[in-house]
């Protein structure tokens, strides 16, 4: 396939894993972008208009605006990018070459921080247009298109635009920076809260909003604003995200203090008619006419002003993202201090071993267990950050992972962390568990990610992350930043008793094998070597018995959690009577596994038709030698044979054999 623009005789990069198609917008088509299938377009910016650019020289004109994708969480967060130069060039790397450059290809590259690392997401500059107008998320400025680039990337690593339709900002925020971000009520708590069984025995605190505790690091944190339902603002409707820019106290005429908050709207509009709105609020008349010129000035386009009553009566949370000095450290919200030591072990929760649940549960203490040594006293942030349910698959191969009975909360747990001090490594476990520890998050909450804070003395610390039911499975990540020297490792626990069950009959089959530097580290599929990767033919059988999930593959890397690499898989269709040896002229894969993640093991479960098939294991760049283990689950058929079998007796055989007639 060959794009139509050509720069200097070479075709530009058309993306393969993220085609300009509507299997690239769509998941499930559950949101209302799904009316747009078939009807849009896919335009480079200079086919958009005459002179691109990817940032405007006035910098208001830079901001996003939010398009008919339901991404306002997103774009909250890439407005905190626009504050922060260093972060901006760790998501989106310099000297790129765009539109007008000789070098220019159609190709961009961007990072994201997932599970522990900074991945690299490459993608082509088409963008889905309705005519030749961007359908999602653009610029102020008409011509400036890093906004748009940023949301396709970010699209693609989630697997569709779709999937971007509805989210938490604390979520993009830490997906943008590395970085912890934390949820606040600006409501008393129990209003209209629904009370659920996963807040458990311990006592239920919601943090209430403080605005004079963010006050030492409001000019360098991120903050976000949302409401949950219809509120007194004009056009604010329900689950919308907004950007607080800047918020001051403003001295009045009769010599009082007020506070005011600088609010950005994403759709690019003002939606409030408050005292403060536009030149003529009635508030203006109570302050200094020089002050209020000045604050008025301020104003781009979608912004507004508010003070601190308005503020609290029409929002319901505000999240907070933790500063990020350029140093990369990261800085407490709480004191401003940096935290400038770090640490993280990923971990796994598995039926049978170690999926404990809460602690009303007998079951508690088989958890993962961790231990946090503190050196001298200190600000120690601990998290506990898990993976979503669902893996980006691709056509008939998509089959989330959810839980039927959690569609409320179908891509996370319910997820808690306890800490207790001890006084020395060897102590009685259930004694200790038993006794009430000295931080937790005191409730099991449906987030990505939860927090502790704390000041803590030097000695060991006992950390217990859970899943409210015992017995449910997940992957986490546990994070540590502290201002002190500390240290973090895993308890280790014996093996799992228990063998991985899965429902029906199932053949399992494992293949070692190596990604070899110059021979089969082809890379992903963006590159043309993918093809020397190493492959695994397989077969699918016929069986019209089955007509769920048949195939389940599994990709192991042989690596400490602190030498990752990128590593993801795609299964190809063979074509008949060829031999494997002709896997480049293969077409699209029929399911993939990407992108391509820092872990241990990526997995995917598919319903594949009868036929013959190649699974293609790859890193994400060229030339990154490795051992994996690669593991094919298929899902067999067998007939009940009916027999007088009783325990303790041997079956009698019958041998039947047939004599051809002459």
């Amino acid at each position: 396939m060959k794009d139509e623009d050509e720069c200097g005789g070479e075709p530009l990069f058309q993306d393969r894993d993220f085609p300009s198609e509507d299997s690239s917008l769509l998941c499930d088509g559950s949101t209302p972008i799904a009316g747009m299938q078939g009807h849009v377009t896919w335009r480079r910016p200079q086919e958009i208009c005459q002179s691109p650019v990817l940032f405007p020289d006035n910098s208001n004109l830079a901001h996003a605006k939010q398009g008919l994708l339901g991404d306002c969480w997103f774009l909250c967060a890439c407005s905190f990018l626009l504050k922060n130069k260093h972060l901006l060039n760790k998501v989106f790397p310099l000297d790129q070459p765009e539109w007008g450059d000789r070098r220019y290809r159609g190709a961009f590259k961007f990072r994201f921080w997932q599970l522990g690392h900074w991945t690299d997401v490459s993608i082509d500059d088409r963008l889905p247009c309705i005519n030749s107008t961007l359908c999602f998320s653009r610029c102020h400025s008409p011509t400036a298109f890093w906004v748009a680039l940023l949301e396709k990337a970010y699209a693609k690593l989630h697997g569709s635009y779709e999937r971007l339709w509805a989210g938490q900002v604390s979520e993009a925020l830490v997906d943008l920076t590395g970085g912890l971000a934390e949820h606040w009520s600006v409501g008393e708590f129990g209003s209209g809260e629904e009370q659920r069984p996963e807040m458990d025995s311990d006592q239920v605190r919601k943090r209430q909003l403080d605005l004079s505790l963010l006050d030492p690091v409001k000019d360098s944190c991120a903050i976000s604003c949302s409401s949950h339902a219809s509120t007194g603002a004009a056009e604010l409707g329900q689950h919308h995200a907004l950007t607080v820019m800047e918020w001051l106290d403003v001295k009045t005429l009769s010599g009082r203090k007020v506070l005011l908050l600088r609010i950005r709207n994403p759709w690019g509009r003002c939606c409030s008619g408050g005292a403060w709105i536009g030149s003529s609020g009635a508030g203006w008349s109570s302050v200094d006419p020089v002050s209020a010129l000045d604050l008025q000035s301020r104003l781009a386009e979608g912004e507004f002003w508010l003070d601190e009553k308005e503020f609290l009566s029409q929002f319901d949370d505000v999240t907070v993202g933790y500063p990020i000095s350029d140093e990369g450290h990261l800085k407490s919200i709480y004191t401003g201090n940096p935290l400038t030591h770090n640490h993280h072990l990923s971990g796994r929760w598995i039926k049978g071993h170690s999926a404990g649940g809460s602690r009303n549960s007998s079951s508690y203490g088989s958890n993962p267990k961790f231990w946090l040594k503190v050196c001298e006293r200190g600000e120690v942030l601990v998290s506990l950050l898990q993976y979503r349910k669902w893996r980006n698959t691709k056509n008939y191969a998509q089959i989330p992972l959810t839980d039927s009975e959690n569609t409320k909360h179908q891509h996370y747990q319910a997820i808690a962390l306890h800490m207790w001090k001890v006084e020395k490594k060897r102590f009685n476990l259930s004694r200790k568990l038993n006794k009430t520890p000295c931080a937790s998050t005191h409730c099991h909450a449906y987030e990505r990610e939860v927090v502790l804070h704390g000041q803590l003395d030097p000695g060991y610390y006992l950390l217990v992350p859970s899943i409210y039911q015992p017995g449910a499975e997940a992957h986490f990540l546990i994070r540590v930043f502290s201002s002190c020297s500390i240290s973090l490792s895993a308890i280790k626990s014996p093996a799992p008793s228990l063998p991985w069950r899965i429902d029906g009959e199932w053949e399992t089959s494992s293949f070692q094998g190596s990604w070899v530097e110059g021979r089969t580290a082809g890379g992903s599929r963006n590159f043309q070597s993918h093809w020397q990767n190493p492959y695994f033919p397989f077969t699918v059988f016929d069986d019209t018995a089955v007509m769920s999930v048949n195939v389940r593959v599994t990709l192991h890397q042989s690596r400490p959690d602190s030498d990752l690499l990128p590593i993801g898989f795609h299964i190809y269709k063979s074509k008949e009577g060829e031999p494997e040896s002709t896997l480049g002229g293969y077409e699209d894969p029929v399911a993939s596994c990407v992108p391509h993640c820092y872990t241990q093991d990526v997995s995917l479960a598919c319903c594949l038709p009868p036929g013959a098939y190649t699974i293609v294991p790859s890193t994400y760049q060229p030339d990154s030698p490795g051992h994996f283990t690669l593991s094919l689950a298929r899902r067999i058929h067998r007939k009940v044979v009916k027999s007088q079998e009783r325990l303790g007796r041997a079956i009698q055989e019958i041998s039947h054999i047939s004599v051809m007639q002459s």
